[in-house]
């Protein structure tokens, strides 16, 4: 699957060079325009197309399938099981090893379907609850590969009466595609260890992303390895069938969902950077034109992961919020200079082309269950609440709570302000170190009063959204009332 990523960014400089010169992109010189979009005075333009709502019964119905696809392969591997197998020397090693392996590799590739960036399953469950779900699973496939591995060899050095690393080292000689598998379960640990939180922590995001790009290959590996020389698929054609089968599934699913509904929605679109503007300090507002925005299906508060083709940006994608609902022909988007790409969005150049994909995120107006909506935000994390304020509909009473160390800091002052005002909201501001100005449980009611009768909704660092949430827990406020979404790797 790897290869379909690196397709995808190839296809992709292809097409936007081809569309170029048939004059199907604007030239550049088009962009330069000194055109300013009144992003606080204007409203959103009723062309624009309102984001999906979820579809509450996928994640229930994935589960299901998923389960019932588990309990086939299981089944399956056991009917390739007989008697003079188990019973022959090391026949019940041979067995486990055989199962576990089956077993994990399944757990593996619904791993991938999690991380896959299905448009309807992320509007309903939200990405950080997949990626949750994508690491408490994580640990099984590494733990049951191992078992196959120790367990495989431990049988057949029975079988041939013979030590371990003996066998070992036969295996690695004499049987096909088998120094593949060992190349791709080291992958797999690799995978695994850059994944624990300590590791996270210590590793950029781009070199995190690079060393999980690797687990694409590494089922590509183990998969040959199980064609091949698997005994619950010599002699078993339906074993062989549904294993190829469900590989093929899933590769077609990180296929379409990643490379294919991309391409065709930005050969669509024809994003390029507009204008760069400083915010505040650090933090820089991109608008983009392009075309026919709007048919663009996107909520308040929702994501896309951007790609910016140009030197050193085009090799990866990393998600940010839209920090306004879409004015077609216009699309804008507010970063903080935090890491690599982050820290050069302030140096684009007008022109350069824009790939995304999305929208993804459950933090919506579909989310909310009161007709009161408390938003509290820090940092650039005040950019989604900003474009949600605006999706909002009408009736809805709005409290909105900004905090910030300095009055520059505030992203989006003057525009949140007036959105506030024209609802008939309160606008709060928060300006000060935390030691000086907490925002504790007695702040909070007084803020916002009926903040227990309503909604809430999150957006700021990691540390900030914790506090916060801890407030509301003691201020009684239900898990279904709170609302926010954390985009960590």
């Amino acid at each position: 699957m790897l290869q379909y990523l690196s397709l995808f960014e190839c296809s992709s400089w292809l097409a936007l060079t081809l569309a170029r010169y048939c004059r199907l992109v604007p030239p550049t010189r088009e962009l330069q325009r000194n055109s300013t979009v009144a992003w606080a005075s204007q409203p959103a333009s009723q062309r624009h197309r309102a984001g999906h709502a979820p579809i509450p019964w996928v994640a229930d119905a994935l589960a299901l399938l998923a389960g019932i696809g588990l309990g086939i392969a299981i089944a399956l591997g056991i009917s390739s099981e007989s008697p003079s197998l188990l019973s022959s020397p090391g026949g019940w090693f041979d067995a486990v090893g055989r199962l576990a392996a089956l077993t994990g590799t399944y757990l593996m590739l619904v791993m991938i379907v999690l991380i896959a960036r299905l448009p309807w399953l992320e509007r309903t469950v939200g990405q950080d609850r997949l990626v949750r779900w994508h690491r408490r699973i994580g640990g099984w496939p590494i733990a049951l590969i191992v078992v196959h591995v120790v367990a495989v060899t431990l049988g057949y050095a029975q079988m041939t009466k013979s030590g371990p690393f003996h066998q070992f080292w036969v295996f690695l000689r004499n049987y096909p595609d088998l120094l593949a598998a060992i190349v791709s379960f080291a992958l797999l640990i690799v995978a695994g260890v850059s994944s624990a939180r300590i590791a996270r922590r210590r590793m950029k995001y781009e070199t995190w992303w690079v060393v999980h790009l690797y687990m694409y290959l590494a089922l590509g590996l183990a998969f040959a390895h199980q064609i091949v020389t698997g005994v619950m698929f010599l002699g078993h054609p339906l074993a062989r069938g549904y294993w190829i089968g469900v590989s093929a599934l899933t590769a077609g699913v990180v296929l379409t969902s990643r490379v294919i509904l991309p391409m065709i929605r930005n050969a669509r679109l024809q994003l390029r950077v507009h204008k760069v503007e400083e915010e505040a300090p650090g933090v820089y507002t991109v608008t983009l034109k392009g075309r026919q925005l709007s048919r663009l299906a996107v909520s308040g508060g929702q994501f896309f992961q951007w790609r910016f083709l140009t030197k050193g940006l085009w090799w990866h994608s990393h998600p940010y919020s839209l920090s306004a609902l879409p004015r077609p022909p216009y699309l804008r988007v507010t970063v903080k200079a935090s890491g690599d790409q982050s820290s050069a969005v302030g140096h684009l150049r007008v022109g350069t082309r824009v790939l995304i994909e999305g929208p993804y995120g459950t933090f919506t107006k579909h989310a909310r269950t009161n007709t009161s909506v408390t938003m509290v935000g820090a940092g650039v994390g005040i950019t989604p609440l900003r474009a949600l304020l605006e999706d909002l509909p009408g009736d809805i009473d709005v409290s909105v709570i900004i905090r910030a160390s300095r009055v520059e800091e505030i992203v989006h002052r003057d525009e949140l302000e007036a959105l506030v005002r024209a609802r008939g909201g309160t606008f709060h501001e928060l300006v000060g170190s935390r030691h000086q100005v907490v925002l504790d449980a007695r702040t909070m009611k007084q803020l916002a009063p009926r903040l227990a009768q309503g909604d809430l909704y999150i957006c700021g660092p990691e540390g900030f959204t914790e506090r916060v949430v801890d407030v509301a827990r003691r201020l009684g406020l239900r898990k279904q009332q709170i609302h926010y979404e954390a985009f960590s790797f």
